[in-house]
């Protein structure tokens, strides 16, 4: 009888590894979105005369349980800008992953092609001037400025993608182009408005969520609803871009239209979100980044986790807003500034450490 042992199977296959991975990116997913969950109750609760969690949850899920006064409070004063900060956090981490994905950088972000730069122009020009491109615009003035300049903005990018010979590397010169345009004119602006006009100008290039409403809200879940599916629904040929453009077109992606694809829902997320609560830097960039290192590369994981990701900045960053000083709501942009900057400064160091 022979003494060689019988053949044994490896007993860590590579299907049972790829199993192992994919269950802890769909757990780091659910923890994520929990964690969300509870940021969103958490950001409700903090304000002026601040209510116990408990609380707060239950009005959430059973509307008038604890009386009239809290209701009110809880839906009609603090969960719409507590939600709008998960929805535009949301858009935002979304962008950030599609134009860093695109573009093949990833310090890349939709303020970086002059996006935000165009809808603040926008915006202050309707402030100063009163000009609309929009006739009857009303109530509604400088949020359809807003959203058209980045609008436009986005156009001329995609113009720009359809000339021959147009690389990436052009079409990020070209977008910096737009943002020291805008500037520039936007500068232009300030220096000829009023004590009044300037002051709000400036309070709205620093990001506000109090103009958050059940309308808007509606808007941004919807623009959300559509694009995520369709992102998820490109997410092999996106996963295969990253690899380079030679590779993935031989893996048969249409490399120049999916690029356009993609911009066209950046534009959509980026212009909406700025928009309705004005400059806000940073999600863009950082959520991606926590995104990555959380689940890698692969679309399929790396773009919902971007969107959790950047809801749940935004959202902490709406309840430190509240929290700093009793009875002041700082802007949102100076916080995601102030909170993302050494954020992502430690992320990138983390990263040259890996390496």
């Amino acid at each position: 009888m022979s003494d060689t042992p019988a053949f044994q199977p490896p007993a860590d296959t590579a299907s049972e590894r790829y199993r192992r991975r994919v269950l802890r990116k769909l757990l780091l997913a659910v923890g994520a979105l929990a964690l969300l969950t509870l940021a969103l109750v958490v950001d409700v609760s903090v304000g002026p005369g601040n209510f116990p969690l408990m609380d707060v949850a239950r009005v959430i899920l059973e509307p008038g349980s604890m009386g009239p006064k809290l209701d009110v409070i809880v839906w009609d004063v603090r969960l719409p800008v507590a939600v709008m900060a998960i929805l535009v956090g949301a858009m935002l981490g979304t962008a950030g992953a599609q134009m860093q994905t695109i573009l093949g950088n990833p310090l890349a972000d939709p303020f970086t092609l002059g996006i935000s730069s165009a809808a603040s122009f926008g915006a202050a020009l309707a402030i100063a001037t009163g000009v609309s491109l929009v006739p009857f615009a009303g109530a509604f003035l400088v949020t359809a400025n807003a959203f058209l300049f980045a609008l436009a903005t986005s156009a001329i990018l995609f113009l720009f993608t359809r000339l021959r010979g147009v690389t990436v590397e052009t079409f990020v010169l070209v977008g910096i182009a737009l943002f020291f345009t805008f500037n520039a004119l936007l500068a232009f602006i300030q220096f000829h408005s009023s004590e009044t006009q300037l002051q709000q100008i400036i309070f709205w290039m620093m990001g506000s969520l109090s103009r958050a409403t059940w309308t808007k809200l509606g808007i941004c879940a919807g623009l959300l609803g559509v694009i995520l599916p369709f992102c998820l629904h490109r997410s092999w040929m996106l996963t295969a871009l990253t690899m380079g453009d030679e590779r993935a077109a031989a893996l048969g992606v249409r490399v120049a239209r999916l690029r356009l694809e993609m911009l066209v829902c950046i534009s959509l997320l980026a212009s909406t979100a700025v928009a309705f609560v004005g400059t806000i830097g940073f999600i863009g960039l950082v959520g991606p980044h926590i995104a990555r290192l959380l689940v890698g590369e692969d679309q399929r994981y790396f773009v919902p986790v971007a969107a959790i990701a950047g809801g749940l900045i935004l959202s902490v960053a709406s309840t430190l807003s509240k929290g700093i000083t009793p009875g002041i709501i700082y802007p949102i942009g100076i916080i995601t500034a102030l909170v993302g900057v050494p954020f992502f400064l430690s992320l990138v160091m983390s990263i040259r450490r890996e390496r």
